[in-house]
């Protein structure tokens, strides 16, 4: 049963033009043949991928941060109080002023003491400075050794200059190892991420980011399988130009390096600019809509495969708003970190309000006063 609908799922006339089989493919000599199967590696290497990130954030990325100034921070603990304890996780992390009034009453405390709980027990979900900047370390490291690999993969391919060379001989193209390696690289580190959304930080645009990484490996599977290998080694070069920059830029931003978070992001900006908005869909996408037709007639694979490169550029246009945001901020001067994660909040108040633990009726003490 599985080899029938894996022999439906690929049946030629879906997945290659002009009338080729599998069979034309794997008999061509000298070309190399191709299988989703070659990629099933990705899997066991993705997971090898995420306990190297696990080494590298403690042995490389930490060193780092301490260097760069970030120190591993401490904390004040909201104390713990049943009633504001299951309004925050069953009804609202951000009471309105009314429910705070409504609870200041039933724990017989004041607004500011109900206000200050809350805001202590959000920073506590927040992820830590020092987990941000290990995050961003582990991607730079990855995306700098990416991009030098692939550079070194395509510098003197002709397609990397001539993308009309990306069509010249499909669908028996010579298939390279070093191509193979870099497919499975970057898949493997994809997969890795998509496996680590649960314990990384949790960013307002994870939902894209979800899609994104989905969006992401489906290219690369079945740009392999099809022998759509050229477009795809263009489409991860672009990407990683300009991921470096941003992870460059980040590190420097939780280090408070504030000039420097400012160059590389004003570079980083106009890169991403260059290369997702320009770059990607005039030249890349181009040559995936336009030049196809001139070597065979429309085929499935062709409108499933600008499918997804059209919803990856959708979420560039997306990602590009809110960078241009950033950029209005950096210049304005007004730019405090990373706009899709949530900022600390401050506490003025370096004294615990112990009694809301207890519910004792009586209000503290600072000073020889009583705090209201």
């Amino acid at each position: 049963m599985s080899v029938s609908v894996s022999d439906w799922f690929w049946w030629d006339r879906i997945w290659l033009p002009c009338n080729y089989t599998w069979k034309d493919l794997e008999n061509d000599e000298g070309t190399g043949a191709v299988s989703p199967a070659q990629l099933y590696v990705t899997l066991p290497l993705a997971l090898a991928f995420i306990l190297l990130r696990l080494f590298y954030e403690r042995a490389i990325a930490t060193p780092v941060a301490r260097a760069m100034g970030i120190k591993s921070e401490v904390r004040l603990k909201a104390p713990f109080n049943p009633i504001l304890e299951d309004h925050y996780v069953t009804a609202s992390k951000h009471p309105s002023q009314a429910d705070v009034y409504g609870l200041a009453k039933k724990v017989n405390r004041t607004t500011l003491q109900v206000e200050r709980w809350f805001r202590r027990r959000r920073n506590q979900d927040r992820p830590a400075v020092m987990k941000k900047f290990q995050e961003s370390c582990w991607r730079f490291g990855f995306y700098l050794c990416a991009l030098i690999g692939g550079v070194a993969v395509l510098y003197d391919k002709p397609w990397f200059y001539d993308v009309w060379e990306v069509w010249v001989g499909y669908p028996k193209q010579e298939v390279l190892t070093s191509q193979y390696w870099y497919y499975v690289l970057e898949l493997s580190f994809y997969w890795a991420l998509l496996f680590s959304v649960a314990f990384d930080v949790r960013r307002k645009d994870f939902n894209v980011q979800v899609v994104h990484h989905c969006a992401t490996i489906f290219l690369l599977n079945f740009s392999w399988s099809v022998k759509y290998i050229r477009v795809g080694t263009l489409t991860m070069l672009v990407h990683d130009v300009s991921d470096v920059l941003l992870e460059a830029a980040k590190m420097c931003s939780y280090a408070q390096w504030k000039k420097s978070c400012n160059v590389l992001f004003g570079v980083f900006a106009l890169v991403f600019a260059v290369s997702r908005l320009v770059v990607f869909p005039f030249w890349i996408i181009y040559a995936t809509t336009v030049y196809p037709l001139y070597y065979c007639p429309r085929f499935f694979l062709y409108y499933f495969f600008n499918m997804v490169m059209f919803i990856l550029q959708f979420l560039h246009i997306y990602w590009a708003y809110l960078i241009f945001k950033m950029v209005q901020k950096m210049l304005s001067g007004n730019m405090s970190g990373d706009d899709r994660s949530d900022n600390e909040e401050n506490d003025s108040e370096e004294n615990e309000d112990q009694s809301l633990s207890n519910g004792d009726g009586k209000k503290p003490i600072v000073n020889g006063q009583h705090d209201h």
